[in-house]
């Protein structure tokens, strides 16, 4: 431990690994927000917290099991050409559900169908806020693994991947509420949201399926899009300055 304190190979290797864990964490963030925004207020803030403590869960048990998540690069059989690994599997099966949901909720938003988040003590209630626990349970093993399987080809010390997923999981917990608090503020965000989902998703089939698309291209898109969208909430807020000094 002494031995990698001092090391500045170590230090190195730490700090880029966080800025790496927190990027990839910007996915589960987003998606975070977005599945919390449909059940009340109370549960959500429960709900971000029990997800992001299975995040670190997840992320520091696939840690302890390195040489398994190695293993799972390689191929277990062939489609069409093509070797398809468990990692593959998994990345595939992720990016269709991030895809599946994202439409889901787009439909939802787009059809107005009302639904509208029952009382606390409801059983439909406890059931959408189970449901969300499961959906987000199912994604952070998703992005747990995708996350990972980048810091096992970063670092080579068990303790500086363990330290960097503790303090990147600690930079989403604090990020997690204000990003659903301006997505509840402001409708129009969500949309852009599932639409990153969707976009995330493709990216996530896309690698399985061997064909990797460069995050900086995906990251780039969102942030255009996050660019347009500020300043067309800056122009409604003018507007609306204009009309009540009016």
């Amino acid at each position: 431990m002494i031995e990698l304190i001092a090391s500045p190979e170590a230090w190195a290797a730490f700090l880029t690994l966080v800025a790496l864990e927190i990027i990839l964490g910007i996915d589960n963030v987003i998606f975070l927000s977005v599945l919390v925004s449909r059940i009340p207020r109370d549960q959500a803030r429960r709900a971000r917290r029990i997800g992001l403590a299975l995040a670190l869960i997840f992320r520091i048990a696939l840690l302890s099991v390195l040489v398994w998540l190695i293993g799972l690069t390689e191929p277990v059989f062939t489609v069409l050409g093509q070797p398809l690994s468990w990692r593959d599997l998994i990345l595939i099966g992720g990016g269709l559900f991030l895809i599946a949901k994202a439409t889901h909720e787009i439909h939802g938003e787009v059809e107005g169908s009302g639904e509208e988040a029952a009382g606390e003590g409801s059983a439909k209630a406890r059931g959408a806020f189970a449901l969300v626990i499961l959906q987000i349970i199912i994604i952070d093993l998703v992005f747990s693994l995708d996350s990972i399987i980048t810091a096992i080809g970063m670092a080579q010390d068990l303790t500086i991947m363990v330290a960097a997923v503790v303090v990147a999981v600690a930079v989403m917990y604090v990020s997690s509420g204000p990003v659903a608090g301006f997505v509840e503020r402001h409708p129009t965000t969500k949309m852009l949201a599932l639409a990153f989902l969707v976009l995330i998703g493709v990216a996530l089939v896309a690698d399985g399926l061997g064909f990797h698309i460069p995050r900086g291209y995906v990251y780039f898109a969102i942030a255009f899009a996050m660019a347009v969208e500020s300043f067309n909430i800056l122009a409604r807020r003018g507007r609306v300055r204009r009309e009540t000094a009016e």
